[in-house]
């Protein structure tokens, strides 16, 4: 499996309940293009539409040998699941407030392109404010016990 982007900020910014693995509805070279440049997918999102999902802010930057296929880089691509898994990211989105995220793109094992998507709640500042208070607290912790000999 060869990772080509991770989304780093997506386990800071919000609380994953699922992920599911999808695969991702590419024209032209921008197959080419995802294994030489790679993409972005910091600020890519997914929502439904017509029972499909489609994934969205997703830039993969042209294929410099490219002749005349040229596409938008960031257009909208439509993720490929099955359709049980569709109806239950659906309902989720729709009934309890969830977003759908990308956490990576990569190509498994048999050279398709993948990208892991998560069913995720955004979290709240005072819970990002909570989590970086005790990150503090346990560094100052082992800086004691280093200090002692203890650790």
């Amino acid at each position: 499996m060869k990772i080509v982007s991770t989304n780093r900020r997506a386990l800071k910014d919000y609380q994953i309940l699922e992920t599911y693995e999808a695969g991702i509805e590419l024209k032209g070279s921008e197959v080419k293009s995802l294994r030489v440049s790679g993409c972005s997918i910091e600020d890519s999102f997914a929502r439904p539409e017509k029972g499909e999902i489609y994934l969205y802010n997703m830039h993969i930057p042209e294929f410099e040998k490219s002749s005349y296929f040229k596409l938008d880089p960031k257009r909208e691509r439509k993720l490929l699941l099955h359709k049980k898994e569709t109806k239950r990211l659906i309902g989720a989105v729709t009934r309890k407030g969830l977003t759908i995220i990308p956490l990576k793109v990569y190509f498994n094992d048999r050279g398709w392109a993948k990208v892991e998507i998560a069913l995720a709640r955004g979290k709240k500042s005072y819970e990002k404010k909570k989590k970086i208070k005790e990150r503090i607290a346990l560094e100052e912790a082992k800086r004691e016990l280093k200090r002692f000999g203890k650790y």
